[in-house]
């Protein structure tokens, strides 16, 4: 298999964007892993009994 390598001018690098949606899931994990962790240390810090005899 030949992989041929293409040299990319200074202008048209300056023309590539990307990543925004990078960042918007990097945002969705980081407040994930917020809620979770805040979960956890709210059930350590105030248990609650179950209340199953419904």
């Amino acid at each position: 298999m030949v992989i041929k390598i293409k040299k990319i001018s200074d202008e048209n690098l300056e023309k590539i964007n990307g990543g925004g949606s990078a960042a918007i899931w990097i945002g969705l994990a980081i407040t994930a892993i917020t809620v979770f962790l805040s979960g956890i240390v709210d059930g350590v810090t105030n248990p609650k009994s179950c209340d199953c005899s419904q």
